[in-house]
C-alpha cells in the first residue's frame, strides 16, 4: 500500500495520519507527566494541545475513510460496467480462474 497522495481530494498519506496519533499520544504521555503532581497552567496547555491533536488526527481518519469508500465505490461501478458490456468475457474470466483454483486445490491433496 503507498503512502503517497495520488491527487484524489481529501486523500491522506498513512505517514502524516500515523505522525498525528504519535503527536496524540506525546502530548498525552506530556499531560500525565504534568497532572501527576500538579493541575496548573502547563496541565491546561497540555489538554488543550491534545485536543486539537485529537480533532485534527479524527478529521484525517475521516477524510481517509471517505476516500477510500469512493475509491471502492468507483471500482465496483467501473467491474459492473464492463462486466454488463462483455458478459462472456466476463463468464470466461470466471471459468478461467475457477479452473485455476480447482487444479490448485487438487494437487494439493
Amino acid at each position: 500500500m503507498s503512502t503517497k497522495s495520488t491527487g484524489v481530494p481529501g486523500e491522506v498519506g498513512t505517514e502524516k495520519l500515523m505522525h498525528d496519533f504519535r503527536m496524540v499520544v506525546a502530548d498525552a504521555e506530556e499531560l500525565l507527566r504534568a497532572t501527576a503532581g500538579q493541575a496548573g497552567e502547563k496541565a491546561a496547555a497540555a489538554r488543550e494541545r491534545i485536543q486539537e491533536n485529537l480533532a485534527t488526527a479524527k478529521a484525517r481518519l475521516a477524510a481517509a475513510e471517505d476516500a477510500l469508500v469512493a475509491k471502492t465505490k468507483q471500482a465496483a461501478d467501473a467491474t459492473d460496467e464492463y462486466v454488463h458490456e462483455n458478459p462472456w468475457k466476463a463468464v470466461g474470466v470466471g471459468v478461467g480462474v475457477g479452473l485455476i483454483v480447482g487444479m490448485l486445490i487438487s494437487r494439493s491433496r
